[in-house]
């Protein structure tokens, strides 16, 4: 998804360049942006746009900070009320219960400053004694448990798409074939291998195509770089530094202007090479039919129903998306450092089965399954694919989590797909048919409305996306005490699970069920609001048809709402 913010943000770059421009003044500034206040928060008003600025710095928008934590009615900003819950509801009371959110990701930093104390821990379990001590299978499971990693301490980093390992699994049988000699039966296989097929190929395709266009964009911004620096007589660039030139010269200007706007968006010339790598890495791996780390785990991947392999380091080889989505949640609040989580009152069990690649279904099911046996009360699942083989088996553990009353918070995806019709897996349907209840499946909103109330890359469906959070330009933890704005429906799926951590923890009266209901009747809704519809060229739709409530999640109502259930109650 990062990839997709980089390229709308440098063709907007390129787009706003008026290099023929003169600027004059006083210092310029990034002020956050005048034209994205929600007005009237059910159905807010079109809000007209800003006139022209003088100057390229002060016409680049930005998000306002900790915008996703600030309200629509007090603050103006499309946010989800969490401060004002705080500040108005919550004031002088203190969480009646800790709750542990097991976060299925690429793994986290345990020892970041504003995560180390938040970390769910095995009591059953003597850390570093080679035994399972409390005998759930799981040696040393301290703080959760690796299921992409061997016993002998070793990591899946890297792995092949679902779609690369069918692929790969296919061509062997049929590469070459006659489907003239096949039965009835190998020719419905065959089909499915050519399918298979073109999602494969298409995928490589794409791959190549965005690996050619950022190769290009990065050499533009090496020399966008090159003449800000040489004009500053510096070594290193910020955005202060930058907005304050004042230059006659078209080559400083448009320089200037890229520079900022990328920077608007979170976006830094290291994160183009971050992106740069990660396709050459993607092209290497993930769509490399003849790679196969699975080996390393030492698993019989054959067999789905097996449920204990892997090793007890939670943290992995790249754990920067799940230490992101763990400070989302749960990152320590009011201790002066870093930023404030949403909950107050958390514990994360770190479970990885997050590969830089496809997770596998057998390492999904068995995460959830590790998380519900070891009293996660909800589970965040920031991750997705297109292809699932084994999905029985994931239906299966999901309908396991779903009956012991533990509440999945899953990401709708950054593909700016409809999921009516493109799939996303996991998800809440079962293959037999029914579904799973205590599953919220969430998009991502910005902070640029109303028109961009939706985030252009996010996923949605009127009936397979339940709820919009906040999910463009989150700030949050990152490995080695680090901070860092992201983007994506992982980032939105973490602020849902925040919210409903808050209330398990402040409200142990409510069942899950509750809270998932609390969470999608107070959402603030825009059923009228005229959107971008995200993935398109322009075409606008309204927002209440890209989810079921055709709102954004509201943790100051939940709060109203969820005292008035439990005052009923008693």
């Amino acid at each position: 998804m990062r990839l997709f913010s980089i390229f709308v943000a440098f063709a907007i770059a390129l787009g706003a360049c008026a290099p023929s421009r003169t600027v004059v003044g006083g210092p310029a500034s990034v002020p956050p942006p005048s034209d994205t206040r929600p007005s009237t928060p059910v159905t807010p008003e079109p809000i007209p746009a800003a006139e022209p600025a003088e100057d390229a710095a002060s016409a680049i928008p930005s998000a306002p900070e900790r915008w996703w934590l600030l309200d629509p009615v007090t603050d103006g900003v499309y946010g989800t009320g969490v401060d004002r819950a705080y500040r108005e509801l919550l004031a002088g009371k203190a969480p009646r219960d800790t709750i542990v959110v097991a976060i299925i990701d690429s793994g986290v930093d345990i020892e970041h400053e504003d995560l180390d104390d938040i970390l769910w821990v095995n009591k059953g379990e003597i850390p570093g004694n080679g035994r399972d001590d409390d005998g759930n299978g799981y040696v040393d499971d301290v703080h959760g448990w690796n299921f992409i990693g061997g016993r002998d301490g070793r990591h899946v980093h890297q792995d092949t798409y679902e779609v690369t390992r069918l692929y790969a699994r296919y061509r062997h049988r049929f590469e070459g074939a006659n489907p003239d000699t096949f039965s009835a039966s190998v020719r419905e296989e065959y089909e499915r291998y050519r399918e298979v097929e073109a999602a494969f190929r298409a995928k490589r395709e794409e791959n190549a195509r965005m690996l050619q266009q950022i190769r290009m964009m990065d050499q533009a911004v090496d020399r966008f770089t090159a003449v800000l620096k040489a004009h500053l007589g510096v070594d290193s660039l910020s955005a202060e530094r930058v907005a304050a030139i004042r230059s006659p010269r078209s080559d400083i200007i448009q320089a200037q202007q890229v520079y900022l706007q990328l920077a608007a968006n979170g976006i830094s010339p290291e994160m183009i090479d971050e992106e740069l790598k990660r396709l050459e890495e993607l092209e290497e791996y993930g769509l490399n039919p003849d790679f196969d780390p699975r080996p390393i785990v030492g698993d019989n991947y054959d067999d789905p129903t097996e449920r204990v392999y892997g090793n007890p380091d939670v943290r992995g080889p790249s754990a920067d998306h799940g230490t992101h989505v763990s400070g989302i949640v749960a990152a320590e609040r009011e201790n002066g450092i870093g930023i404030d989580g949403i909950a107050p009152a958390v514990r994360i069990m770190v479970i990885r089965a997050v590969p830089d690649g496809d997770e596998r279904d057998k390492d999904v099911a068995n995460a959830i399954r590790y998380a519900v046996d070891n009293g996660a009360r909800i589970i965040n699942m920031s991750f997705g694919k297109s292809f699932s083989p084994e999905k029985r088996a994931v239906d299966d553990a999901v309908r396991y989590a779903d009956e012991k009353g533990v509440l999945m918070v899953h990401a709708a995806g950054n593909d700016g797909a409809d999921l009516g019709t493109e799939p996303n897996y996991p998800n809440r349907w079962y293959l037999d048919g029914g579904s799973a209840r205590l599953w919220i499946e969430v998009g991502a909103s910005s902070w640029e409305g109303p028109d961009r109330l939706a985030a252009p890359f996010s996923n949605y469906g009127r009936e397979k996306v339940d709820v919009f959070a906040p999910g463009a330009a989150i700030l949050s933890t990152v490995p080695g005490s680090r901070y860092q704005a992201n983007s994506g429906t992982s980032m939105a799926a973490p602020v849902v699970t925040g919210i409903a951590a808050l209330l398990m923890s402040y409200f142990p009266e409510l069942s899950a069920e509750e809270v998932r209901r609390i969470i999608l009747e107070s959402a603030t809704r825009y059923p009228d609001q005229w959107v971008l519809r995200p993935g398109s060229d322009g075409e606008k739709v309204r927002f209440g048809d890209l989810s079921v409530t055709g709102g954004i999640v509201n943790a100051y109502e939940a709060v109203r709402m969820a005292e008035e259930v439990v005052r009923r109650k008693r």
